[in-house]
């Protein structure tokens, strides 16, 4: 069995690290223009102590492809993303959980659970509980099904308090809430909210893709300023210097 560094080597060819900076949304990691905020972050509430993704996602590119497919194809195809996605994550996680509780203002994350999916079909059977649950080392034994889409009618990219419920009374636990994408963040931050408001302490999110449109602005320009680094796996956004 290939181990985790083995099966995600091949993604650090292409894996984008976001860096902190003046043109790099405090909050989400957007490209903003100079503003500490992006206009998203800026008009939305905020529920979560911590964010932090390991790589960007261009729209139309490899990552935001491996993203899609582990849970749009079948088969063999999409068990190797899987386990491909898994490694991925419990690599970042073994060196980086640390600089997300040091950022949440926590000495660890006593739960981890997984943002369900905003579409209320999709979400009886979304592929990251069983990556999260079952397949990373570091997050298996302290997974909990924490959340599920509700009833409510609600735009599966709108934050809204209500779109997710709980499914049980929480007591002051930091939880680690663990996603794919973050492409609006309305579902990482509606999930976030519902934690908080189930009685759970710091709550902190990590995706996989910050998602990104190469065509908007001067993300092309930024991007291949970034291309030009070597992937880090000893680097986050949250301990690289700004």
């Amino acid at each position: 069995m290939p181990s985790a560094e083995e099966l995600s080597e091949p993604y650090g060819e292409f894996l984008l690290a976001p860096r902190p900076g003046p043109d790099v949304c405090e909050l989400c990691l957007d490209f903003t223009q100079g503003d500490r905020r992006c206009q998203s972050c800026s008009h939305s509430a905020n529920s979560l102590s911590a964010f932090v993704a390991v790589s960007y996602s261009v729209g139309g590119e490899q990552l935001h492809h491996g993203l899609l497919g582990y849970k749009r194809l079948r088969g063999n195809e999409a068990r190797d993303l899987e386990r491909e996605l898994g490694a991925v994550l419990w690599r970042f996680l073994s060196v980086h959980e640390a600089c997300v509780a040091k950022s949440a203002g926590v000495e660890g994350f006593e739960i981890v659970t997984t943002v369900p999916s905003g579409d209320r079909d999709r979400d009886l059977d979304h592929p990251m509980r069983g990556i999260v649950g079952e397949l990373v080392g570091p997050t298996h034994d302290r997974y909990k099904l924490l959340l599920t889409r509700s009833e409510a009618d609600v735009s599966p990219r709108t934050l809204e308090a209500d779109k997710f419920k709980s499914l049980r009374a929480l007591d002051g636990e930091s939880v680690l809430l663990i996603d794919d994408t973050w492409t609006t963040g309305a579902s990482a931050r509606s999930a976030a909210a519902a934690l908080r408001s189930a009685g759970a302490g710091a709550v902190a999110a990590l995706v996989i893709g910050r998602h990104v449109n190469r065509e908007w602005g001067d993300n092309d320009r930024r991007l291949r300023t970034l291309e030009q680094e070597p992937f880090d796996w000893e680097r986050c956004a949250l301990c690289a210097p700004n």
